[in-house]
Formats: C-alpha cells, structure tokens, sequence
C-alpha cells in the first residue's frame, strides 16, 4: 500500500452528511450511473445509512483535508467474522474532485483502517470490466485478480457481470478476537 496520505481525511458517513453527499450523488450522475447506484435523494439517503445500524457495514466520507469537501466515499459491505474475518469493498468519487488522486488517497486510509483498527483480512472489490478508472485503482493498491462473477450484481435495470479483486492485511497483523484459534 501507498504511504500514508496527507490531503485527505476518512470520516464516518452520518445523517449530517445528507444534503451534501445527495447533492453529489446528483452532481456525479454521469460518473456513476453506468457503474453504480448511490442515494440521491433524503429519502433513499435515510433508507441507505440504516444498513449502517447493525456493524456488519461501515460507511465513510472521504475529505479533502484543505477544504473539508468530500471527494468521494467508501463501504465496508457484509463484514463476516470467524474465520473470514473480511468484508466487501464499495467507493465511489464525486465528479468535483475526480482525477485528482484523491479516491487513491481515501481508500489507501480505509484500507489501513480496515486492516488495523477493524482488523480484517481480506477485502473484496467487484468491478465491471468496462469501468477501467475503478480497475486502476485497485491495481494501484495492490489488489489481485481472481476472477469473473457473471450477472453479479443488479445495476440499471439488468444483471451485470464483475471482475472481482482482492487484498489482504499485511504481515504482521493482528487478528480480531473472533478468529479461532485453531
């Protein structure tokens, strides 16, 4: 993983954030909509951080440490423990701040976050083939390929197949209490 980055900053995603992360979800339309689907309205907003309730998803606000505005957010989806101890990974820039580095930045800080405070091992990222900007990043972390999931998951009206990516911590690292022993 890159060094630790400088110009941005990972903050928990709260019911604060609504009316600006909305309005960049709206602002960014055309970056995700081939891609993704993000809550754009109040509604679907309140709807979307109640996944957040139970710990098994995390959400985060990456900001730009200069001017507080975010560039981009990240999720940690479906977190299993035992002996999995991993979790899948979601992001996505706001168009504001896309192609300036920042998204690397961001998620080089959530995966040290993943890694060391919520001590997982493995994260998972699932990214359709044509979305080369999100197939960069991960290569430029570190991820490793392991293969095609077809009619994945349910985006703009039809199934669509993903490549699926992962990393693991680092050595050394120290599992959480939930891992067994043997």
């Amino acid at each position: 993983m890159p060094l630790t980055p400088s110009r941005v900053e990972l903050c928990p995603l709260t019911l604060a954030d609504q009316d600006e992360f909305c309005s960049l979800v709206r602002g960014s339309s055309e970056l995700h909509a081939p891609w993704m689907q993000l809550p754009a309205t109040a509604e679907e907003f309140q709807g979307w951080m109640r996944r957040f309730d139970d710990g098994t998803n995390r959400g985060f606000v990456i900001r730009v440490q200069e001017t507080g505005a975010a560039a981009g957010m990240v999720n940690f989806n479906s977190i299993i423990r035992g002996r999995y101890q991993g979790a899948s990974l979601g992001y996505a820039a706001f168009a504001p701040s896309a192609g300036r580095g920042y998204m690397t930045e961001g998620l080089t800080l959530a995966l040290q976050h993943a890694f060391n405070d919520l001590r997982l091992h493995r994260l998972e990222a699932s990214i359709q083939s044509a979305n080369e900007a999100s197939l960069a990043l991960v290569q430029r972390l570190g991820f490793r390929y392991e293969g095609l999931s077809p009619a994945y998951l349910y985006i703009n009206g039809a199934w669509r197949d993903h490549e699926r990516w992962s990393i693991t911590a680092p050595a050394p690292w120290t599992p959480d209490p939930t891992l067994p022993e043997v």
